[in-house]
């Protein structure tokens, strides 16, 4: 009676004017084609309205020595669409071969990573049956810009890029969310004790924007407690937006407490492109088994449809989704005796989703997307220019000794210009002046060169430093200036300064 029902159902979608919407899907790789089939077939038998070019990424393109995984015409292809659905892809190991994720993520732009968090208590085993989180990621800046390099025998580092825009960005977007959704609260997450600037100028920006919102609950949590509370009580948080590191290790923490990390889908939003995906891996130890779970993509998909403005058939594909699992149909990396009733391969699985459409589950909560659509955030404005002070610079030298002391005396001889040496630290430890002996030191030392009165200096008298160090074989690997904006200092102390 159910298969007659969604016959009908979907004729009556046919009959409806809608307007078709053209998609790019990659297969990928390892279990990744036969998910993306299932996928597809339930979002058509749903009555999806959508016409689709497929590209090839992935393991056999970065082996056929293209590095990023990816030709230059399939990005014609995804840029035209706009919308892109991706199975999980291998990335070859060695090689230096690049994320094509990240690269995606970038080169479109997509800032957001938007990833819901549901427990399908009691038909999936997990300790938090009332879990609904919503993990709203920065997608493009903080340490993922993989700028890294080494500066000594002992030292490599990695820049951590924050910017205004990208901040203004994730955060209303987290904001315009909960409010698209009717959710109640937006709880960010920073370790902004520790990184004042960075981490400090998220949560900053997190404060102004939230005050446009009244009508949402905002907190803050650090980033260590907060993660334990995430994963203790879910309950408490509703949509959490934070950077992209963090954003990455929770989302997955917050998947898997859910009852299995493979149950997850993910949107990736940038003001032109969109990318929607499964979480998980490309899976090939099970990859041509037919054994793999095809929820993850179902459920980017479903996000997916309500980007396009097809709301009415995610939402007939969520509820079915449901349906299927609280009848116990489950796929092997779900199924428990003490619960399940049926144990199904991925074809099976989708055979069951679709028999199951048009009906809403018994237990588990109906979906109700009729808010869904894609969220139109306003452009970012730039502000205006602040009053920019150099102050001194901070030197990283690479000297093999091991006594602070010795490496000042000859810092101290230097021609400085009136800008004498100010401190040294080393892995960011202050060691001269009075510094510990007990403090272990590396060959990297960071020496800082500011005037004793916090005066402006010009360019030219770092550069008098640069040329002393030079003649006396100094040997400085990096400089970063020393600026206060608006008269506030923009640069961290010392630890122990």
């Amino acid at each position: 009676m159910n298969y007659l029902l969604n016959i009908c159902s979907v004729k009556k979608l046919k009959k409806q004017k809608h307007t078709m919407t053209r998609i790019t899907i990659a297969k990928g790789d390892g279990i990744g084609p036969e998910i993306m089939e299932a996928t597809l077939n339930v979002i058509k038998a749903a009555g999806a309205q959508i016409e689709i070019d497929e590209i090839e990424v992935g393991e056999k393109v970065y082996l056929s020595g293209i590095t990023s995984g990816i030709k230059d015409e399939s990005w014609d292809i995804i840029r035209t669409n706009k919308v892109f659905l991706k199975a999980p892809i291998t990335t070859p190991q060695g090689g230096g071969y690049k994320s094509l994720n990240v690269t995606t993520r970038k080169f479109l732009g997509l800032y957001a990573n938007v990833r819901p968090c549901v427990s399908f208590h009691p038909f999936i085993a997990t300790k938090h049956p009332k879990m609904d989180v919503v993990i709203v990621r920065e997608n493009e800046e903080d340490l993922y810009a993989g700028i890294e390099h080494q500066q000594t025998d002992e030292v490599v580092q990695c820049l951590k890029l924050i910017s205004r825009p990208g901040c203004e960005k994730i955060v209303r977007y987290a904001f315009e969310y909960a409010k698209q959704y009717g959710r109640k609260k937006v709880t960010c997450m920073t370790k902004d004790n520790i990184m004042k600037q960075t981490d400090g100028l998220f949560r900053e920006v997190f404060t102004e924007i939230a005050k446009e919102y009244p009508e949402i609950e905002n907190e803050h949590w650090i980033i260590d407690i907060g993660s334990a509370k995430l994963a203790d009580t879910p309950e408490d948080f509703d949509v959490i937006v934070t950077l992209n590191l963090y954003g990455d290790v929770i989302s997955d923490i917050a998947a898997q407490i859910t009852g299995s990390v493979g149950l997850a889908g993910s949107s990736n939003i940038g003001e032109e492109c969109a990318m929607f995906e499964a979480i998980h891996g490309s899976a090939p130890m099970i990859a041509g088994q037919g054994i793999a779970n095809p929820t993850g993509l179902i459920e980017g998909a479903v996000l997916m449809l309500n980007h396009i403005g097809q709301s009415g058939v995610a939402q007939k594909v969520k509820n079915a989704l449901l349906k299927t699992i609280e009848q116990g149909t489950h796929t092997a990396d779900i199924y428990n005796p003490a619960i399940s009733k049926k144990k199904v391969g991925t074809k099976e699985f989708s055979e069951a989703v679709i028999a199951n459409l048009g009906t809403t589950p018994s237990t588990l909560k109906a979906v109700d997307f009729k808010n869904g659509a894609a969220l139109k955030l306003p452009k970012y404005v730039r502000k205006a220019s602040k009053n920019k002070s150099l102050l001194g610079v901070d030197a990283f030298v690479h000297w093999n000794g091991t006594d602070p002391n010795e490496i000042a005396k000859k810092l101290q001889e230097l021609n400085s210009n009136g800008l004498p040496l100010k401190m040294i630290t080393n892995r960011g430890i202050k060691v001269w002046p009075n510094g510990f002996q007990e403090t272990f030191c590396t060959d990297h030392w960071r020496c800082r060169f500011q005037h004793p009165e916090n005066k402006e200096v010009t360019k030219e008298d770092l550069i008098t430093i640069l040329k002393s160090a030079l003649e006396k074989g100094i040997d400085i690997v990096k400089t970063e200036n020393l600026y206060s904006f608006d008269g506030k200092q923009a640069y961290s102390l010392g630890q122990g300064q």
